[in-house]
């Protein structure tokens, strides 16, 4: 502690009150400064109320310029007057709280401690004032760490058993010294420090233990069925299953808390009862399933040069000249592009057609948007589709496959809200749906920003999004917006070709996938920072606007092809074979075998390519490219070893020994891949 202490910068504000509030004296504050300072630190002493927070921060300011965190104590006073207990506890540190949090925002790191008390947490008798107080503490404290994460500010909250001035007078002497406030110091030294990520956590500490504490939830049970009134005797005939504790829920955000309700609206509409909102539910009712007639769409260079220009390309730059000019020797389309057509389909004969679905197109949210192509998009052409739509709660899924002829060019998957709706009808979930996935928890490999004009709405529009929230003031505002936003889709095309540029080189057939979560509007006239991590051939991206720091893009990801995929790979005429073999046996082969097969070929030192045998459920299958599941035993090999070793010319055993053929998981399956290799692919 005292070499901590050599380093810290602090501002100490005690009032110097009496253990029954009264009185005022500058002697605690001035004890604890100059402790600080014979130890080598910098401390500078206050004296006012905690609700003059302003006079308390500006104190700090005047003597070292910014506030990096602040830690919230406050004697115990019983016996107060209820107003006065709530004034200096939960007021106090709300005042001094908001005086300090603009200075945290700007310098995008802050760190906060409350200290509440057990007697908050559990009650005590003859303490209601200070027990609402306390727990109130630690409420606040909750939603300054929801509110302050995206600017790197965290806020827990610690309930102290210390000697004190107060507890001095009615503890024992040797309890007292036992109690030692250095006890709990360095977990309040440990929550402020930079490296600590703990946001939002509760910990009772003393005596030189500390303990982490969360809420619990049973399963409870659901009272309330179809055309029946819920009574009380029915929660009587099942409040042992109501406080059962058994396999209890851990909600750790208000939306989890919320999650089980939404889940009992959900199994009670399913049974024909009462719904969160009736209406929405009927009218939705004949949405799910729905496979709508094919559509079709043409367009020519001119459509993909307008949708370049309107994600933001430019000739300033000229690598993408390539997009823009029909005559460029590589003139090719955006892979991005592929959302147009699509769009067109959603709206023409899939959205707005669903029978029995009724939308005001004014509260309409583009949620999600997955894209993936099979091949690199024509330039021009004639398109049709197939549409088929699926709902879940508070959302309907459009799918969308794009042919040209009889050829399957790429597949989209559309996540729609409607703010107030309360839900589509189907289940919370669909298994239909693409996954979001976090990014890795660790700086950005690659950061590209790009400014959009104030006319860059009304530009891509021109790739037929029509809809007048991104260019009509009133029409936005009828949608509880200030101003005309961006389309969701025009941002999702900045990302894309961000990650496009910067790891692909601007070859549009080295793009496979992508999905995004919209999350925040962006305004024309905005920057877009896109921030990347790449991860093998996936890169994860968020996106946010520059001047804001709002994440506008979240979960995202952009699969590629490997730079030698396509071509270059004598490997993939094996997996050919394998795959063929597959198809006519795969039963068989489950039974012999039951595994998952993970290979990662690479070729000069990098992964050209990934394919995963899956001989474990159904009549097996080969995939190739990222997979979702998990693989028993995954083994990485260039193509030119694993060549040598399936015709015969090197030994496994030493391919392993001398590092050429890596193998992680279950090492003991390896053996079963003689079944693949040699009884049936006949390599």
């Amino acid at each position: 502690l005292p070499k901590v202490i050599a380093f810290l910068t602090a501002w100490v504000n005690d009032l110097g009150g009496d253990i029954k509030g009264g009185g005022k004296s500058s002697a605690a504050a001035d004890k604890v400064v100059e402790e600080i300072r014979a130890k080598g630190g910098k401390a500078v002493a206050n004296y006012d109320s905690v609700e003059d927070g302003e006079k308390l921060i500006q104190t700090a300011l005047d003597a070292f310029g910014k506030i990096v965190f602040f830690f919230f104590f406050f004697y115990c006073v019983f016996n107060f007057i209820p107003d006065l207990i709530h004034r200096v506890h939960l007021r106090g540190a709300f005042m001094v709280t908001r005086a300090a949090w603009n200075h945290m925002k700007n310098q995008k790191f802050g760190r906060i401690i409350m200290t509440a008390s057990t007697a908050g947490i559990y009650g005590n008798f003859g303490q209601a004032n200070y027990s609402a107080a306390k727990l109130g503490l630690y409420g606040l404290a909750n939603t300054l760490a929801i509110e302050g994460r995206k600017y790197n500010i965290h806020c827990n909250t610690i309930a102290p058993t210390a000697g004190s001035r107060l507890t001095q007078s009615v503890m024992p002497p040797d309890l007292v010294e036992s109690m030692k406030p250095e006890y709990v110091a360095p977990l309040v030294l440990w929550l402020c420090h930079e490296q600590c990520k703990e946001n939002g956590g509760l910990f009772e500490v003393g005596g030189g233990w500390i303990g982490k504490l969360r809420w619990e939830r049973s399963q409870g049970h659901i009272v309330r069925h179809k055309n029946q009134r819920m009574t009380p005797e029915a929660v009587r005939d099942h409040w042992d299953n109501i406080c059962d504790f058994t396999d209890a829920a851990k909600p750790v955000s208000i939306q989890e808390g919320l999650q089980m309700v939404v889940e009992v609206l959900s199994k009670v509409d399913s049974e024909g009862g009462v719904s969160g909102n009736p209406t929405a539910s009927a009218a939705s009712a004949s949405a799910v399933g729905q496979k709508l007639p094919p559509t079709s769409f043409s367009f020519s260079h001119t459509q993909c040069i307008i949708y370049a220009l309107g994600v933001g390309m430019s000739t300033k730059d000229p690598d993408h000249l390539r997009f823009l000019y029909e005559g460029h020797e590589d003139f090719s389309c955006l892979p991005t592009f592929g959302v147009i057509p699509s769009q067109a389909a959603m709206m023409d004969g899939g959205l707005a057609s669903v029978p029995g679905l009724n939308i005001d197109f004014t509260r309409v949210l583009h949620g999600e948007q997955y894209l993936e192509l099979y091949k690199p998009l024509p330039t021009s052409g004639m398109s049709s589709f197939a549409v088929a739509a699926h709902t879940r709660k508070q959302a309907q899924i459009i799918s969308v496959n794009t042919y040209s002829g009889d050829e399957l060019v790429c597949y989209n998957q559309w996540s729609v809200f409607v703010v107030g709706a309360g839900g589509f009808g189907g289940k919370r979930t669909s298994d239909r749906a693409k996954a979001l996935v976090p990014p890795p928890n660790r700086a950005p490999d690659a950061v590209v920003t790009d400014s959009t004009t104030r006319d860059q709405a009304a530009l891509y529009r021109l790739s037929g999004d029509w809809n007048p929230l991104h260019i009509d003031p009133s029409f936005a505002a009828m949608g509880g917006f200030k101003a005309p936003i961006l389309h969701g889709l025009c941002s999702f095309g900045f990302a894309a070709r961000h990650v496009l540029k910067q790891y692909a080189n601007n070859d549009p057939s080295r793009f496979k996938a992508i999905k995004v979560r919209f999350v925040k509007p962006v305004l024309p006239g905005q920057s877009l920072q896109t921030e990347m991590w790449k991860e093998g051939n996936r890169i994860h991206i968020q996106c946010k606007v520059k001047e804001t720091d709002a994440v506008v893009l979240s979960g995202a990801y952009v699969d590629l092809h490997g730079a030698a995929e396509g071509g270059g790979l004598q490997s993939e005429l094996v997996f050919a074979e394998i795959g063929r073999r597959i198809k006519d046996l795969g039963s068989e082969l489950v039974k012999k075998v039951n595994a998952v097969f993970g290979w990662e070929i690479t070729k000069n030192g990098k992964t050209a390519a990934q394919w995963t045998i899956d001989l474990k459920s159904g009549t097996g299958s080969l995939h190739k490219g990222p997979y979702s599941g998990k693989a028993d035993v995954t083994f990485t090999v260039s193509d030119e070893d694993f060549m040598e070793v399936v015709q015969g010319k090197l030994n496994p055993q030493k391919a392993f020994f001398a590092g050429k053929l890596k193998v992680r998981g279950n090492i003991m399956m390896s053996q079963k891949l003689e079944v693949i290799l040699k009884d049936y692919a006949k390599l």
